[in-house]
C-alpha cells in the first residue's frame, strides 16, 4: 500500500488573480506530480483567503452600486473559490501527468466541513481574507462596511472573519473512495465550506475555516502517513526576522508548545501551521509525522534534506 500524503498548499502556491494563478499552479502541479511519481497517494488541500475575499468584495460592490448581481452570502463565495481554484489545480496536474505519460486522474471534490455553531471563533474574527490594505484604507473601509481589520505579519492590513474549528468533513467517504481508486484528490478547499447541523440538514455559515486545521483533520481521518504544509519558507524559524533567527530541522510536541508559549509564531501566519501539525501528530495513533517546508523544496524535504519535521 502506498504511503498517503495530505498536502496543504499555502497562498504562495496560488495567485492574486485568475491569470496569475493559472501560471503559478503549473509549478505547484510539478511538485505534486513529482511526489505522485515517487509512489505517494496524494490528497491536496488549499487556502482561499485572497480569492474568497475578492469574490465577496466583487459581489458586494456590484450589489451595492446599482449592479444586477444579487448579494452573495459568504458560504457561496467559499464554494465559488473552491470550484475555480480546484479547476486550475486539477487542470495543471492533468497537463503535467499527460506530459510525463502517466496514466492517472485528478479530481476536485467541493467539500463541506461541519463546525459548531457555538464555536467561540464566531465571537472573535481572526481569519484574514481578501487583499492587503494600508492602515488608512483599512480604517476607511471598516467605518463604511463594519468589517474588522488586523495587521498581518508586517505585510499590511487585512479583513478578518470568524474561523471556527473544523469538526467533521462531510464528503470524507467520497475522498476515500477516490484515493483508493488511485485518483489525486483536491479537497477541503479553503478549509472547506463551513456548515452547521440543523434539524433540516446542513446550513452554510459566514466564516472561513483555516486550511491547515482542515488539512490536519483530513490527514487524521484519512490515516495519512504524513501531513505536509507547504508555505513560503524552507524551514520554521524561531526569532524570525531578528539577528539571532534560527532555522529548525525538527520539533517535538513539547518544543512546539514551548515556542508557542514564547510567542515565536505569528498568529495569522506560522502559528496555525505549527498548531495543525502538532494536532495531527498528537492524535495520530500510527506514528505519523508532519512537515512544514516550501513548495519548491517539498521533494527534498521528504528526503530529509530540508524542512521542519514535527514528531512526538
Amino acid at each position: 500500500m502506498n504511503k498517503r500524503l495530505v498536502i496543504a498548499l499555502g497562498g504562495n502556491a496560488l495567485g492574486n488573480n485568475a491569470e496569475q494563478q493559472l501560471e503559478l499552479v503549473k509549478e505547484t502541479a510539478k511538485t505534486i506530480v513529482d511526489l505522485s511519481e515517487k509512489g505517494y497517494d496524494i490528497i491536496v488541500g488549499h487556502g482561499n483567503g485572497p480569492q474568497v475575499g475578492m469574490i465577496n468584495l466583487a459581489m458586494e460592490f456590484s450589489a451595492n452600486n446599482g449592479g444586477k448581481t444579487p448579494y452573495m452570502p459568504f458560504p457561496e463565495c467559499g464554494a465559488m473559490s473552491q470550484g475555480y481554484i480546484g479547476y486550475h489545480l486539477q487542470q495543471a496536474i492533468q497537463q503535467e501527468l499527460h506530459a510525463r505519460g502517466i496514466n492517472k486522474e485528478c479530481a476536485t471534490v467541493v467539500t463541506q466541513v461541519v463546525v459548531d455553531e457555538n464555536d467561540p471563533g464566531f465571537k472573535k474574527p481572526t481569519k484574514p481574507v481578501g487583499s492587503f490594505y494600508s492602515k488608512e484604507d483599512a480604517e476607511r473601509i471598516a467605518a463604511e462596511k463594519g468589517f474588522t481589520f488586523v495587521e498581518d505579519a508586517g505585510r499590511g492590513y487585512r479583513r478578518v472573519v470568524p474561523s471556527p474549528i473544523p469538526q467533521r468533513i462531510v464528503e470524507l467517504n467520497v475522498v476515500e473512495k477516490l484515493v483508493q481508486a488511485g485518483v489525486i484528490v483536491i479537497t477541503v478547499g479553503g478549509g472547506g465550506i463551513p456548515v452547521v447541523e440543523t434539524e433540516k440538514g446542513l446550513k452554510g455559515v459566514a466564516a472561513v475555516i483555516d486550511k491547515d486545521r482542515a488539512s490536519s483533520l483530513l490527514a487524521l481521518n484519512m490515516h495519512a502517513d504524513m501531513l505536509v504544509i507547504l508555505t513560503a519558507v524552507d524551514r520554521v524559524c524561531i526569532n524570525f526576522n531578528k539577528p539571532d533567527q534560527k532555522e529548525l530541522a525538527s520539533m517535538t510536541l513539547e518544543e512546539c508548545a514551548k515556542y508557542e508559549a514564547e510567542g515565536q509564531f505569528a498568529p495569522g501566519s506560522m502559528l496555525p501551521k505549527v498548531q495543525s501539525c502538532a494536532e495531527f501528530v498528537r492524535k495520530n495513533e500510527h506514528g505519523g509525522e508532519a512537515l512544514i517546508t516550501s513548495l519548491s523544496r517539498a521533494a527534498e524535504a521528504l528526503e530529509g534534506k530540508t524542512g521542519t519535521v514535527i514528531r512526538k
